[in-house]
């Protein structure tokens, strides 16, 4: 298990942080398109690849990536958190382990050693250790970071806030922005010579993906924009909670298209154990191939 959370590539080390690696939502209630019949033709290879459970629910990993750079040490979405109130999804709510910042201290961190926090996009899953509660108040988990959000992914967001309160962007995205450590980007939007933003719309109007490597791409993080492999294998397949599904079926295609073939590790969100791979083509469409 160990080798698969650590990945060397250029002058960059990779370090996956897991959180949880758990049973999600039915495959067929997540992936409105897909049918009972190309879920029987692919149950076998997706059970082996811990994908799909026993009762047909897939298997999902909530993880962080932290990025070394030469330069910098740079976290890759944050994952859920703890003391949040999550009443929809019980696994994730009022968590109090310390599973996530044991995770990070075994891969040789610490919160302060973190000098920027870039998040995909704000769902709950990918916002919530972006803060902690300390005497009844969230503060910033990581107290030296820069928290690099995507400014049309956090003015989305803010106005849905303003209509109905959205729990994980007020305990977990505004108490960053108060606290004036963030940085509201846009898509050109350059950490060293190291990090890039790649805009990826669809499963949020302003997700990006997330490219490291000088001067060229040795690794992507692709957050969102797929949630499990039978996506590489049947693209036009979008989740429920894409709020553009038709564009997120776009997106998810031209991505794969762009680095399938390419040495460039893929180091996807959710994807089970070991989540990160290279793309490449079979058919029309593609596989993400353990390295």
């Amino acid at each position: 298990m160990s080798m698969s959370l650590k990945y060397s590539v250029g002058d960059l080390t990779i370090h996956r942080v897991i959180e949880q690696e758990t049973s999600f939502v039915p495959a067929l209630e997540m992936l409105p398109g897909l049918t009972p019949e190309v879920l029987t033709e692919n149950r076998a290879w997706m059970r082996q690849a811990k994908a799909l459970d026993d009762n047909d629910v897939l298997l999902l990993c909530f993880q962080s990536y932290v990025v070394k750079t030469p330069h910098h040490t740079i976290l890759i979405d944050s994952c859920i958190g703890n003391d949040k109130p999550r009443p929809n999804r019980p696994k994730w709510n009022m968590k109090t382990d310390d599973t996530y910042l044991g995770a990070l201290g075994a891969a040789g961190f610490s919160p302060g050693d973190i000098d920027f926090v870039m998040c995909t996009h704000l769902h709950v899953d990918h916002v919530g250790w972006n803060t902690r509660l300390e005497n009844g108040r969230w503060v910033p988990t990581f107290p030296k970071a820069r928290y690099v959000f995507a400014k049309q992914e956090f003015d989305h967001w803010s106005a849905q806030n303003a209509k109905t309160e959205i729990p994980p962007f007020v305990d977990s995205v505004l108490p960053v922005v108060e606290a004036k450590r963030h940085e509201f980007v846009g898509n050109d939007h350059q950490i060293g010579d190291h990090v890039r933003i790649l805009p990826t719309p669809g499963h949020t109007p302003g997700h990006i993906a997330i490219t490291v490597g000088r001067g060229k791409d040795d690794a992507v993080f692709s957050g969102d924009l797929m949630h499990s492999p039978l996506q590489t294998l049947y693209p036009e397949l979008s989740i429920k909670f894409d709020v553009d599904p038709a564009k997120a079926a776009t997106t998810r295609r031209s991505f794969l298209e762009r680095y399938c073939d390419t040495e460039t590790l893929c180091c996807t969100a959710h994807f089970p154990s070991p989540s990160v791979g290279k793309i490449r083509r079979k058919g029309n469409a593609f596989v993400c191939a353990a390295v």
